[in-house]
């Protein structure tokens, strides 16, 4: 049988501007209210005031939402459930970072900044023009959404936490500058992701990233075990002084980059390596034997990178003494990268941000989505099992080392280290 609701929809779609507007504004209210009735009728398993076993639902009023149509603005009253929602197929619903930019490229216009190329995205979105108390409207609702979410309650163990910055392109005392854009992801002891927070700063200095920190702790951020970073000297010195007792993790990545700008060209795959099969040891202690292997080896060739490799030994296997399970996820920032990516994607679009709550706006949007979808999950981060292991670590006594392995891989290390050029 086909759906009465198909045609309908396609002609409200499709509908064109040949008769008068306010009579085609008219239709379109009537239909659209009359295909809103028959989807919710669909969806509760009866009509209005009908009494039906196969009733599964009951209406709860009305709420009032304005569509933009190609004949104009449109009122609507939308069917409201007592249990769960409605939406109309017919509508398609902005999400929040949608509208944040929806907001930020509205706003740029109005302040004068490359209209040329805001009239371009406007249409893109699919806008015919510029209406600014719809800007108020919609700066407003995300506004409120978004110091909402920054300011919330956590009241939570994190074992872990990860922490990084991105810098954007913002106009500030006729100037463009770039602002550090710092966040903070911790998993709790369920082994589940939560962004944290995130602000706005001139830089990443101590002061920034103190500030930053002890609001995390005032909202409720306790038990932290792990911190995962880049070497920052300004936050490793903030994270210290809040997050005392808890260990650092330099990540990985950063720190191979840093190791390898020690090493001429020539050498730097055989040194890469070489500190792989650190990384690769089963446990701690054959780690630092790894290590310590390399150091002597290095020294005699490349000073500088051994050196380097041997003040950092601490700050890169501090991995290593957490569960073996989260040993991939814990030894850098890759996490936190690829949501800064997600950021950056949506942020491009802009440019320049016309301002400094323009950016909060959008990307809070953007990250309140990210941490919606880490809800919605099916999977948990790390297992509650694996979790144990670092809320309790008495349970953790399984020996990780095995004398064949580091024989073994003792053996590899002599061997990539054999490939440097003297």
């Amino acid at each position: 049988m086909t759906d009465p609701t198909i045609a309908l929809k396609e002609y409200l779609l499709n509908i064109g501007l040949e008769a008068d507007a306010d009579f085609l504004r008219a239709g379109v209210q009537l239909l659209s209210q009359l295909l809103m009735e028959v989807e919710v009728e669909q969806q509760i398993g009866a009509a209005k005031h009908e009494r039906r076993p196969e009733r599964n639902n009951y209406r709860n009023g009305y709420g009032e939402r304005t569509w933009e149509t190609r004949v104009g603005e449109v009122e609507l009253a939308l069917p409201k459930l007592r249990q769960g929602s409605y939406f109309p197929s017919l509508l398609e619903p902005r999400r929040p970072a949608e509208k944040a930019l929806l907001a930020v490229v509205q706003a740029a216009y109005l302040k004068g900044v490359s209209t040329r190329k805001v009239d371009a995205l406007v249409k893109a979105l699919g806008l015919s023009g510029i209406d600014k108390s719809k800007v108020s409207r919609i700066c407003k609702e995300l506004d409120q959404a978004v110091e909402q979410f920054r300011h919330r309650e956590l009241q939570a163990s994190y074992p872990y936490v990860w922490l990084d910055a991105l810098y954007l392109k913002v106009r500030q005392n006729h100037r463009i500058v770039s602002l550090a854009l710092v966040i903070a992801v911790g998993v709790d002891e369920a082994g589940e992701r939560h962004l944290l927070g995130f602000d706005l700063g001139g830089s990443e200095a101590e002061a920034f990233w103190l500030e930053f920190l002890r609001s995390l702790v005032k909202r409720g951020v306790k038990t932290v075990q792990l911190v995962i970073s880049d070497a920052h000297e300004g936050l490793k010195s903030a994270i210290s002084q809040v997050f005392s007792g808890a260990s650092w993790q330099r990540c990985r990545v950063h720190f191979m980059r840093n190791l390898l700008a020690k090493s001429p060209h020539r050498d730097k795959a055989a040194v890469a390596d070489a500190v792989r099969l650190i990384f690769d040891q089963p446990s701690l202690p054959s780690a630092q034997t790894q290590l310590h292997q390399l150091v002597e080896k290095l020294g005699q060739v490349y000073p500088d990178a051994a050196r380097l490799l041997c003040e950092a030994e601490q700050d890169i296997l501090a991995y290593k003494s957490f569960p073996k399970e989260h040993w991939r996820r814990i030894h850098s920032t890759n996490m936190l990268e690829r949501l800064n990516k997600e950021v950056k994607r949506r942020t491009k679009v802009v440019g320049v941000f016309p301002d400094r709550p323009s950016v909060i706006r959008l990307a809070g949007s953007v990250l309140i989505e990210i941490d919606d979808d880490w809800r919605a999950a099916p999977r948990q981060y790390f297992s509650q099992k694996s979790m144990q292991l670092v809320i309790n670590p008495d349970l953790n006594n399984d020996d990780q080392a095995s004398t064949f392995l580091e024989e073994l891989t003792t053996t590899q290390l002599v061997e990539a280290a054999a490939n440097l050029h003297h």
